[in-house]
């Protein structure tokens, strides 16, 4: 019998699949030869080729990582940044955060050992502001260059600058659909281009990764859905009662939905018939803390079938093994900035053929699969080819001083991959000169703009936090800049105790509005719950959330400290009452410093209309000012749900603050 366990125990490692079975390792020789050979290599692959974990082990192996020097890798997702971390780590047998490490907002675990470093294009390209030649690095790997987000096009923008500064430096571009030419056209310059195809330049080469796919069933249905998250929850048991044993993947489009369509499925498996395998919901969207993330990759417990219900995460950044079965919903958020209203809506839009193609896809990974598509061929074949880029479609005030701060003054002749429209550039340097961060000759302000480029949030929120000392409440303002960021994730509730969460917010309610209830909300965790996690469950609090504020609120103020502003630290809500009105006061005065482009009045019907847009908005169910009484508001977060616009984290002001000096700058420049 001892033999028999020692027979076992060797096979405990093979739960993951050997990198030699990976279809790259066939590549591995071709890899290192056009690495070491051209400063350009672009890298096409299935998603589930390997190309992201292996590639910078490969790499390492071949003395990239010799005197010092260190292999980046690109995400354009927190989520994809972490996981592959993890996973690259294990396979290196070593300590994440030592070797292999990850960087991503508010989250460093890397280390003067780190030779192969994951982390989002934003945060290097924040990197890039201390080390302009990203000198660190000897090769930066892009990965899912295909998704075009906002970051990823201006990161290359960047390496692109760097390459002619820095010919020992490599730049690897990975792509799971076949924007190859693209990419290579547009790192080539002109004179190696002659037959206009970059396939043939001296500055890199395309190496095609084949990736491990088995034959995957589409179906379509005969009518279109009139509600697709029951649809989908319905196509779950249907798989769950009819088809072989395999894991579940539903692509939904945000995190309202997917907590409906887990609550949906969990009532339901409860009144279901008992079969004998299980079936356990998981969800899987950007604002779950890295740890609640890692839940999926969890093999499933015995007889028991996984369903994960996810945003597009799951579509190219990270991949779940055992996956069989993929239900597909046809929509996806995405970001759209108007710049006549000045508003960037989140709104749910038909997904790319493209998309759909990858969300398939994800079914044959393991063994031959299915994917249910919860709209008909019809709908299907007038899909778009591709989703329009980030840069087409976005609020440009962040990037336009984030290339500010990297010295690129004449934004206009930057080399984007896809030019941003030009109404776009002009509201975004709007924005800026009516926050003081760009001057009459959209250059820079000292020392104003720069220190907003350098802090780590938004250019509306960064102002806020750079006039708040002069106001006397920084300390609480960084309290509600760090809740602001968790992006809603404060609370919890599970189904029907929706009453007792109401009741439990009002204990910190502030009549003011959502910002100071936030801010009551970090106090009193502070005070009472960090040491006591059934304070949080008592009040209906995220914790781990709760935490992260705490984390993300200490390295903001390492921000201000660097910038010798001093912080005095005060818990002047909750301690000192008589002070509430007038710090109240002060503090909503500072955040109109900062979100005066988001002032509102109320409407005689309870609606809320924008200064100039003439936009009618709600008030979200979760504001605690829904069917309350206010003149002018501001707001952090504004979301478009079916026919309606949401605003989230809504704070009274006064009309009078709104004219104050700098403020009507915005409107005179508007108008």
């Amino acid at each position: 019998m001892a033999t028999d366990f020692d027979l076992s125990s060797s096979f405990i490692p093979s739960l993951h699949k050997p990198s030699s079975l990976l279809p790259i390792s066939r590549h591995r020789e071709s890899l290192l030869y056009l690495v070491e050979n051209f400063p350009i290599t672009i890298v096409v692959g299935q998603t589930g080729s390997g190309k992201t974990t292996q590639l910078p082990q490969f790499l390492e192996q071949a003395g990239w990582c010799e005197e010092g020097k260190a292999i980046a890798v690109t995400q354009p997702r927190r989520v994809a940044a972490t996981t592959v971390a993890t996973r690259v780590a294990e396979e290196m047998d070593c300590k994440l955060g030592e070797e292999v490490g990850y960087s991503i907002r508010f989250e460093d675990l890397t280390s003067a050992k780190t030779r192969i470093k994951f982390l989002t294009d934003g945060l290097l390209l924040r990197e890039a502001l201390a080390d302009p030649l990203l000198s660190r690095y000897s090769v930066i790997m892009v990965d899912e260059a295909h998704e075009r987000s906002l970051s990823t096009d201006i990161l290359l923008g960047i390496l692109k600058k760097i390459k002619k500064r820095r010919p020992d430096l490599r730049i690897i571009v990975s792509s799971a659909t076949l924007q190859a030419e693209d990419f290579l056209r547009y790192f080539s310059d002109e004179k190696d281009d002659q037959n206009g195809n970059g396939s043939g330049s001296s500055e890199g080469r395309i190496i095609s990764l084949e990736g491990r796919m088995y034959p995957v069933d589409t179906l379509f249905l005969d009518e279109p859905a009139e509600d697709y998250v029951a649809r989908a929850v319905k196509t779950v048991f249907d798989i769950h009662a009819g088809e072989p044993d395999g894991d579940i993947l539903v692509f939904m489009t945000g995190r309202e939905e997917i907590s409906a369509a887990i609550q949906m499925i969990e009532d339901r498996a409860a009144s279901s018939h008992p079969r004998a395998q299980r079936i356990l919901p998981l969800p899987l969207y950007a604002g779950l803390t890295s740890e609640q993330q890692l839940y999926v990759f969890e093999p499933a417990p015995e007889h028991t079938r996984k369903v994960i219900v996810s945003t597009n995460i799951a579509e190219a950044s990270v991949t779940i093994d055992g996956m069989v079965y993929v239900i597909d919903c046809g929509f996806v958020k995405l970001r759209a900035f108007n710049p006549k209203t000045g508003i960037e809506t989140l709104t749910a839009t038909p997904v790319s053929k493209a998309s759909a193609t990858q969300r398939a896809g994800r079914a044959g990974r393991t063994k031959p699969g299915k994917c249910y598509r919860l709209y008909t061929q019809t709908a299907y074949e007038s899909l778009p080819e591709d989703t329009v880029p980030e840069i087409q479609r976005s609020n440009l005030a962040p990037t336009i001083l984030q290339l500010k701060a990297l010295g690129i003054d004449n934004v206009l002749r930057f080399n984007f991959l896809t030019p941003p429209p030009a109404e776009l550039i002009i509201r975004a340097l709007e924005i800026l000169y009516s926050l003081g961060a760009v001057d009459d000759y959209a250059k820079l302000t000292r020392p104003l703009g720069v220190r907003m480029a350098e802090l780590s949030v938004e250019p509306m929120m960064a102002k806020v936090l750079l006039s708040a000392s002069t106001m006397g409440c920084l300390s609480e303002i960084l309290s509600i800049a760090a809740m602001t960021s968790l992006q809603g994730a404060v609370w919890f509730h599970h189904d029907g105790e929706k009453r007792a969460t109401d009741t439990a917010r009002r204990k910190f309610a502030a009549e003011e509005g959502d910002h100071l209830t936030l801010l009551n909300v970090y106090e009193s965790f502070v005070t009472k719950g960090r040491k006591d996690s059934k304070w949080c469950r008592d009040n209906y609090l995220n914790y781990k959330s709760m935490s992260r504020a705490v984390s993300i609120r200490a390295q903001l103020k390492r921000y201000l400290e660097r910038f010798a502003i001093d912080v005095e630290e005060t818990l002047a809500v909750s301690k000192k009452l008589e002070n509430v009105s007038s710090k109240g006061e002060q503090i909503r005065k500072c955040l109109t410093t900062g979100y005066f482009a988001h002032a509102a009045r109320m409407q005689p019907d309870g609606t809320f209309k924008t200064v100039n847009g003439g936009v009618t908005l709600h008030a979200h169910p979760s504001s605690l000012m829904f069917n309350r009484k206010a003149d002018w508001v501001i707001f952090h977060e504004i979301l478009e749900t079916g026919d309606k616009i949401f605003i989230r984290d809504v704070t009274k002001i006064e009309k009078s603050w709104l004219l104050d000096g700098s403020l009507s700058t915005y409107y005179q420049v508007r108008a």
